[in-house]
């Protein structure tokens, strides 16, 4: 039997502020198996970001247990591949002097360093902009390049926050199939949020859905779409009827 690659058992977690508790996450439950796109929806306030914090270890629970590999992990720090809802690029760093930064962090050495990432850098779109600074990016550039660093931090669980919901529409499709064809080539394991109900159904393998705070899970759904996906799928009918399957979960009318 295999055993999953991330594993959240009865989670909860509190933030403290201004004198007040707020309970963010109650008894959380969720798996993720090895190489399993898995993305999670849920009310802004649901505890999404918090989520994935915990994960990474930037925070710890206060109830429950948190695994990897089967067994419980409490040094998750350095773990994760993540990518959070802003690119967060050095702007006084060049593309590929942003991409290396894992591999500095690990003391792989950069002339090393230069050639991993200049090796991926067709597959990103970035080829001839390696020399490129921050503030002379499209959006779309800038979350590859992002992106590419996350990668280029050699975990095979990769954290995806959000990562295109500040891109227009065209772009986003765009980055949605190519962020596909990077996932089915390195075969990582994705957790990936979105508010977007169709984003989250396109993508995934299974779609996580999270109540409003404290968040907790309230529908899991196992997508029945075959791979490869294609943009023509949108318009099945499955594709409708599993998009409504997931609005009402959310509390949407359709």
């Amino acid at each position: 039997m295999t055993v999953p690659k991330l594993e959240l058992r009865h989670v909860s977690k509190e933030l403290h502020g201004n004198g007040t508790a707020i309970l963010v996450l109650e008894d959380v439950s969720l798996s993720v198996m090895p190489g399993e796109f898995v993305t999670i929806i849920g009310p802004s306030g649901s505890g999404k970001s918090t989520l994935f914090n915990l994960i990474v270890g930037l925070l710890e629970p206060d109830k429950g247990e948190i695994c990897l590999d089967g067994a419980v992990c409490t040094d998750r720090l350095g773990r994760f591949g993540y990518m959070p809802q802003r690119d967060l690029l050095l702007p006084w760093r060049s593309v590929i002097d942003n991409a290396i930064i894992p591999l500095e962090l690990k003391g792989v050495p950069r002339a090393r360093a230069y050639a991993r990432a200049r090796e991926m850098l067709p597959l990103f779109g970035l080829e001839g902009f390696e020399r490129a600074y921050p503030a002379t990016l499209s959006g779309g550039m800038r979350q590859r390049a992002a992106l590419l660093r996350t990668i280029l931090t050699e975990q095979d669980t990769l954290l995806l926050d959000e990562p295109f919901g500040a891109l227009d529409a065209l772009t986003r499709r765009d980055l949605q199939d190519w962020l596909l064809g990077v996932w089915q080539r390195f075969g990582q394991t994705v957790l990936f949020i979105t508010h977007d109900v169709e984003e989250a159904l396109y993508l995934g393998d299974r779609v996580i859905v999270l109540s409003a705070r404290p968040g907790h899970v309230v529908h899991t759904l196992t997508v029945d779409l075959p791979r490869p996906r294609r943009r023509g799928m949108v318009t099945w009918p499955q594709f409708g009827k599993q998009m409504a399957e997931l609005l009402a979960a959310l509390g949407v009318g359709v």
